[in-house]
Protein backbone atom coordinates (compact mmCIF):
# COMPACT_ATOMS: atom_id res chain seq x y z
CA UNK A 1 0.00 0.00 0.00
CA UNK A 2 2.79 2.43 0.91
CA UNK A 3 4.51 1.63 -2.37
CA UNK A 4 1.34 2.45 -4.31
CA UNK A 5 1.12 5.85 -2.60
CA UNK A 6 4.80 6.59 -3.20
CA UNK A 7 4.49 5.65 -6.87
CA UNK A 8 1.43 7.87 -7.25
CA UNK A 9 3.39 10.76 -5.74
CA UNK A 10 6.32 10.23 -8.11
CA UNK A 11 4.00 10.05 -11.12
CA UNK A 12 2.12 13.19 -10.12
CA UNK A 13 -1.15 11.34 -9.61
CA UNK A 14 -3.77 12.21 -7.03
CA UNK A 15 -3.61 10.79 -3.52
CA UNK A 16 -6.98 11.50 -1.93
CA UNK A 17 -7.51 10.98 1.80
CA UNK A 18 -11.12 10.69 3.03
CA UNK A 19 -11.60 11.04 6.79
CA UNK A 20 -14.09 10.00 9.42
CA UNK A 21 -14.41 11.91 12.67
CA UNK A 22 -12.24 9.68 14.84
CA UNK A 23 -9.19 10.23 12.64
CA UNK A 24 -9.22 13.86 13.74
CA UNK A 25 -10.45 13.12 17.25
CA UNK A 26 -7.50 10.83 18.00
CA UNK A 27 -5.02 13.61 17.17
CA UNK A 28 -3.77 12.45 13.78
CA UNK A 29 -3.93 15.85 12.07
CA UNK A 30 -0.15 16.48 12.27
CA UNK A 31 0.52 13.16 10.50
CA UNK A 32 -1.80 14.08 7.64
CA UNK A 33 -0.50 17.65 7.44
CA UNK A 34 3.04 16.26 7.17
CA UNK A 35 2.00 14.11 4.21
CA UNK A 36 0.47 17.17 2.57
CA UNK A 37 3.65 19.14 3.20
CA UNK A 38 5.65 16.40 1.49
CA UNK A 39 3.38 16.62 -1.57
CA UNK A 40 1.82 13.20 -0.99
CA UNK A 41 -1.84 13.99 -0.20
CA UNK A 42 -3.39 16.11 -2.94
CA UNK A 43 -6.97 16.39 -1.63
CA UNK A 44 -8.60 15.95 1.77
CA UNK A 45 -12.28 14.96 1.96
CA UNK A 46 -14.10 14.46 5.24
CA UNK A 47 -17.53 14.01 6.71
CA UNK A 48 -19.19 16.73 8.77
CA UNK A 49 -18.23 15.08 12.04
CA UNK A 50 -14.54 15.26 11.13
CA UNK A 51 -14.87 18.96 10.28
CA UNK A 52 -16.47 19.68 13.66
CA UNK A 53 -13.75 17.81 15.54
CA UNK A 54 -11.15 19.55 13.38
CA UNK A 55 -12.52 22.97 14.29
CA UNK A 56 -12.76 22.19 18.01
CA UNK A 57 -9.26 20.72 18.18
CA UNK A 58 -7.77 23.88 16.72
CA UNK A 59 -10.11 26.34 18.44
CA UNK A 60 -10.19 24.82 21.94
CA UNK A 61 -7.49 22.11 21.94
CA UNK A 62 -10.01 19.34 22.73
CA UNK A 63 -13.11 17.75 21.25
CA UNK A 64 -15.08 15.28 23.29
CA UNK A 65 -18.05 15.00 25.61
CA UNK A 66 -19.98 12.39 27.58
CA UNK A 67 -22.76 11.57 25.10
CA UNK A 68 -24.76 9.39 27.48
CA UNK A 69 -24.75 11.99 30.24
CA UNK A 70 -25.61 14.83 27.88
CA UNK A 71 -28.41 12.87 26.27
CA UNK A 72 -30.20 12.48 29.62
CA UNK A 73 -30.93 16.19 29.97
CA UNK A 74 -30.71 17.30 26.34
CA UNK A 75 -27.34 19.04 26.58
CA UNK A 76 -25.45 16.69 24.24
CA UNK A 77 -23.90 18.66 21.40
CA UNK A 78 -25.31 21.98 22.57
CA UNK A 79 -22.03 23.90 22.80
CA UNK A 80 -22.77 27.52 21.88
CA UNK A 81 -19.37 28.41 20.46
CA UNK A 82 -19.03 25.45 18.10
CA UNK A 83 -22.57 25.69 16.78
CA UNK A 84 -22.58 29.47 16.39
CA UNK A 85 -19.15 29.84 14.85
CA UNK A 86 -19.37 27.02 12.34
CA UNK A 87 -22.86 27.92 11.17
CA UNK A 88 -21.79 31.54 10.80
CA UNK A 89 -18.84 30.30 8.73
CA UNK A 90 -21.19 28.41 6.40
CA UNK A 91 -23.43 31.45 5.93
CA UNK A 92 -20.42 33.54 4.99
CA UNK A 93 -19.15 30.76 2.74
CA UNK A 94 -22.46 30.65 0.91
CA UNK A 95 -22.29 34.41 0.33
CA UNK A 96 -18.66 34.31 -0.81
CA UNK A 97 -18.94 31.23 -3.02
CA UNK A 98 -16.73 29.04 -0.84
CA UNK A 99 -17.06 25.34 -0.14
CA UNK A 100 -17.66 24.04 3.38
CA UNK A 101 -14.05 23.00 3.91
CA UNK A 102 -12.76 26.37 2.77
CA UNK A 103 -15.33 28.13 4.96
CA UNK A 104 -14.14 26.27 8.08
CA UNK A 105 -10.47 26.84 7.25
CA UNK A 106 -11.01 30.56 6.66
CA UNK A 107 -12.91 30.87 9.93
CA UNK A 108 -9.98 29.33 11.78
CA UNK A 109 -7.46 31.39 9.85
CA UNK A 110 -9.22 34.61 10.86
CA UNK A 111 -8.91 33.91 14.60
CA UNK A 112 -5.96 34.95 16.76
CA UNK A 113 -7.02 32.86 19.77
CA UNK A 114 -6.63 29.30 18.50
CA UNK A 115 -5.59 26.83 21.18
CA UNK A 116 -3.62 24.68 18.72
CA UNK A 117 -3.66 25.56 15.02
CA UNK A 118 -1.44 22.57 14.25
CA UNK A 119 -4.28 20.19 15.12
CA UNK A 120 -6.46 21.30 12.19
CA UNK A 121 -6.28 19.31 8.97
CA UNK A 122 -8.40 21.90 7.17
CA UNK A 123 -6.28 24.85 8.25
CA UNK A 124 -3.09 22.94 7.43
CA UNK A 125 -4.42 22.13 3.97
CA UNK A 126 -5.33 25.75 3.32
CA UNK A 127 -1.88 26.94 4.32
CA UNK A 128 -0.29 24.35 2.03
CA UNK A 129 -2.61 24.95 -0.94
CA UNK A 130 -4.22 21.50 -0.78
CA UNK A 131 -7.89 21.37 -1.77
CA UNK A 132 -10.46 20.13 0.74
CA UNK A 133 -14.09 19.08 0.78
CA UNK A 134 -16.54 18.56 3.65
CA UNK A 135 -19.61 16.41 3.11
CA UNK A 136 -22.42 17.17 5.55
CA UNK A 137 -25.29 14.87 6.54
CA UNK A 138 -28.20 17.02 7.67
CA UNK A 139 -29.39 16.09 11.14
CA UNK A 140 -26.40 13.84 11.83
CA UNK A 141 -24.11 16.53 13.21
CA UNK A 142 -24.35 18.45 16.48
CA UNK A 143 -24.16 21.88 14.86
CA UNK A 144 -27.47 21.25 13.07
CA UNK A 145 -29.18 21.46 16.48
CA UNK A 146 -28.05 25.05 16.93
CA UNK A 147 -30.49 27.96 16.33
CA UNK A 148 -27.96 29.49 13.92
CA UNK A 149 -28.11 26.44 11.59
CA UNK A 150 -29.00 27.51 8.07
CA UNK A 151 -30.03 24.63 5.82
CA UNK A 152 -29.40 26.63 2.67
CA UNK A 153 -25.85 27.49 3.75
CA UNK A 154 -25.08 23.94 4.85
CA UNK A 155 -26.45 22.52 1.61
CA UNK A 156 -24.84 24.99 -0.75
CA UNK A 157 -21.35 24.91 0.73
CA UNK A 158 -21.32 21.12 1.09
CA UNK A 159 -22.72 20.60 -2.42
CA UNK A 160 -20.01 22.86 -3.79
CA UNK A 161 -17.51 20.57 -2.07
CA UNK A 162 -19.13 17.51 -3.65
CA UNK A 163 -18.33 19.03 -7.02
CA UNK A 164 -14.83 19.82 -5.84
CA UNK A 165 -14.25 16.19 -4.83
CA UNK A 166 -15.64 14.97 -8.17
CA UNK A 167 -13.15 17.19 -9.98
CA UNK A 168 -10.27 15.98 -7.80
CA UNK A 169 -10.95 12.35 -8.74
CA UNK A 170 -9.99 13.00 -12.37
CA UNK A 171 -6.31 12.95 -11.41
CA UNK A 172 -6.60 9.39 -10.05
CA UNK A 173 -6.44 7.92 -13.56
CA UNK A 174 -3.61 5.44 -14.14
CA UNK A 175 -1.90 5.27 -10.80
CA UNK A 176 -3.66 7.43 -8.21
CA UNK A 177 -4.69 6.34 -4.70
CA UNK A 178 -7.79 6.80 -2.54
CA UNK A 179 -7.43 6.29 1.22
CA UNK A 180 -10.62 5.95 3.22
CA UNK A 181 -9.56 6.49 6.82
CA UNK A 182 -12.20 5.69 9.39
CA UNK A 183 -15.42 6.61 7.56
CA UNK A 184 -17.90 3.74 7.63
CA UNK A 185 -20.81 5.35 5.74
CA UNK A 186 -20.65 8.96 4.54
CA UNK A 187 -17.37 9.09 2.64
CA UNK A 188 -17.79 5.68 0.93
CA UNK A 189 -21.23 6.77 -0.28
CA UNK A 190 -20.06 10.21 -1.38
CA UNK A 191 -17.00 8.75 -3.10
CA UNK A 192 -19.09 6.35 -5.18
CA UNK A 193 -21.33 9.16 -6.45
CA UNK A 194 -18.41 11.52 -7.09
CA UNK A 195 -16.65 8.76 -9.01
CA UNK A 196 -19.63 8.18 -11.28
CA UNK A 197 -19.78 11.93 -11.98
CA UNK A 198 -16.08 11.95 -12.87
CA UNK A 199 -16.46 8.93 -15.15
CA UNK A 200 -19.63 10.28 -16.74
CA UNK A 201 -17.78 13.44 -17.77
CA UNK A 202 -14.48 11.68 -18.48
CA UNK A 203 -15.44 8.94 -20.94
CA UNK A 204 -15.21 6.25 -18.28
CA UNK A 205 -12.12 7.58 -16.52
CA UNK A 206 -10.55 7.53 -13.99
CA UNK A 207 -9.58 3.87 -13.86
CA UNK A 208 -6.44 2.00 -12.92
CA UNK A 209 -6.09 3.43 -9.42
CA UNK A 210 -5.62 1.92 -5.97
CA UNK A 211 -8.04 2.16 -3.06
CA UNK A 212 -7.62 1.35 0.61
CA UNK A 213 -10.04 1.26 3.53
CA UNK A 214 -8.44 1.56 6.96
CA UNK A 215 -10.66 1.14 10.00
CA UNK A 216 -10.92 -0.56 13.38
CA UNK A 217 -13.41 -3.10 12.03
CA UNK A 218 -14.82 -4.18 8.68
CA UNK A 219 -17.94 -2.51 7.29
CA UNK A 220 -20.08 -3.25 4.23
CA UNK A 221 -20.02 0.16 2.54
CA UNK A 222 -16.26 0.75 2.59
CA UNK A 223 -15.65 -2.75 1.27
CA UNK A 224 -18.13 -2.39 -1.59
CA UNK A 225 -17.93 1.34 -2.35
CA UNK A 226 -14.21 1.91 -1.83
CA UNK A 227 -12.33 -1.38 -2.12
CA UNK A 228 -14.31 -3.46 -4.62
CA UNK A 229 -16.66 -1.61 -7.00
CA UNK A 230 -14.40 1.32 -7.97
CA UNK A 231 -11.54 -0.99 -8.98
CA UNK A 232 -13.54 -3.40 -11.17
CA UNK A 233 -12.43 -1.51 -14.29
CA UNK A 234 -8.77 -1.75 -13.31
CA UNK A 235 -6.72 -1.18 -10.20
CA UNK A 236 -6.74 -2.88 -6.82
CA UNK A 237 -8.18 -2.44 -3.37
CA UNK A 238 -6.86 -3.09 0.12
CA UNK A 239 -8.36 -3.40 3.59
CA UNK A 240 -6.28 -2.55 6.66
CA UNK A 241 -7.75 -3.22 10.09
CA UNK A 242 -6.50 -1.71 13.33
CA UNK A 243 -6.63 1.27 15.66
CA UNK A 244 -6.41 4.59 13.84
CA UNK A 245 -3.81 6.09 16.16
CA UNK A 246 -1.52 3.13 15.45
CA UNK A 247 -2.23 2.27 11.81
CA UNK A 248 -2.28 5.77 10.28
CA UNK A 249 1.17 6.77 11.64
CA UNK A 250 2.58 3.39 10.58
CA UNK A 251 1.22 3.83 7.07
CA UNK A 252 2.56 7.39 6.89
CA UNK A 253 5.97 6.24 8.12
CA UNK A 254 6.03 3.48 5.48
CA UNK A 255 5.13 5.99 2.75
CA UNK A 256 7.92 8.36 3.79
CA UNK A 257 10.42 5.48 3.91
CA UNK A 258 9.32 4.28 0.47
CA UNK A 259 9.76 7.76 -0.98
CA UNK A 260 13.24 8.02 0.54
CA UNK A 261 14.38 4.47 -0.21
CA UNK A 262 12.35 2.91 -3.05
CA UNK A 263 12.60 -0.87 -3.27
Amino acid sequence: MARDVAQATRKGRAVIAMLGGHIVKTGLAPVLVDLMRRGVITHIGMNGSAAIHDYEMARFGATSEDVAAGLRDGTFGMAEETGRELNDAFVRGMAEGWGMGESVARALEARSDLANAGLSVLLGARRLGVTTSVHAALGAEIIHQHPAANGAAIGETSHRDFRRLSAALVELHDGGVVLNLGSAVIMPEVFLKALTVARNLGDGRPTGFTTCDLDMQRHYRPRMNVVQRPTLEGGRGYELTGHHEIMVPLLAWAIVEELAHPA
